[in-house]
């Protein structure tokens, strides 16, 4: 079995606006340095947190390269290349293995969806296409599908897949995959941490990163070095904080707290906007009290 691309704690990146709505490249340059000085075990670029959606092509392969060129290989460089256009998502995948790209992130499709024999066969189209590793994403509350256990027993036979963002909360689903399974596990769920750990996860593709990516690397070296206790110890301390960051449709208010943090992020793309006055005292309150503004 290939060694993981990663453990611990991998961010999943916002993605810096200008004012006018452009990418701010600059800024990102800030918040990947941010990001390795304090500890973070990877960065996952262009995915849902990043508002990849929203994004132009050109704009998310320079999103892309600039990463890989500021990150320098002194952290994995995972690139969110999902899409619910197969072609699509294998031309953009080509484009990141070129740019070096250390590993895809691949949502399932959404909107079109397909059926769990078309699951199969687009994620075995991209990963065909390309040499680097590729790691699933199963996040059904936004596609509107799961990747069912069978589905996953037959991705599990291809190289290059070699991980999976489990997203569906489905704890039941995820220890099922653990036993089924070689797939390295990562959480896509902050508050799932250490269940989807003590099941033999071996990190998180974290949002909460974004803002505490010390704490969030050292919950997860907890669980890794053994020491559960320490580890539910954070999970618990910092639910409040989780909870508030999706409290309104990620990315908004963990883009809203960087701002309130003076990480200067910028704006959202539509159809985001800002946060309802309610959840922003809310997220407010929770960041006063662990002393982030």
């Amino acid at each position: 079995m290939n060694a993981p691309v990663f453990k611990g704690s991998g961010v999943a990146l916002v993605t810096p606006m200008h004012e006018d709505g452009s990418v701010n490249f600059a800024k990102l340059g800030e918040l990947i340095e941010f990001q390795i000085s304090n500890s973070t075990d990877a960065l996952i670029i262009c995915g849902t947190t990043g508002e990849s959606k929203t994004l132009e092509n050109k704009e998310h392969e320079e999103v892309i390269k600039y990463s890989v060129e500021c990150a320098a290989g002194r952290v994995p460089v995972i690139a969110g290349t999902g899409s619910n256009d197969t072609a699509y998502s294998v031309r953009l995948s080509k484009f990141a293995q070129n740019a070096g790209a250390d590993a895809l992130l691949l949502v399932t499709p959404y909107y079109n969806k397909t059926t769990q024999n078309g699951l199969v066969r687009h994620f075995n189209e991209i990963a065909r296409n390309v040499d680097i590793p590729c790691i699933l994403y199963n996040v059904p509350s936004r596609t509107g599908m799961n990747i069912e256990l069978s589905t996953y027993e037959k991705l599990d036979k291809i190289d290059n897949i070699v991980a999976v963002k489990e997203a569906s909360g489905n704890i039941s689903q995820i220890a099922a995959v653990a036993a089924r399974c070689e797939m390295d596990i990562y959480s896509g769920n902050d508050d799932q941490i250490v269940p989807i750990m003590s099941l033999g996860g071996i990190g998180v593709i974290s949002v909460l990163a974004n803002i505490m990516p010390y704490e969030t690397h050292q919950l997860c070296q907890h669980m890794l070095d053994g020491k559960s206790d320490l580890a539910l110890q954070m999970q618990l301390k910092y639910l409040n904080i989780i909870n508030a960051l999706f409290c309104e449709v990620n990315p908004i208010p963990v883009k809203t707290a960087l701002n309130l943090m003076g990480m200067n992020a910028g704006p959202l793309r539509l159809p985001l906007c800002g946060m309802d006055q309610n959840n922003l005292n809310r997220l407010k309150t929770e960041l006063k009290a662990l002393n982030l503004i």
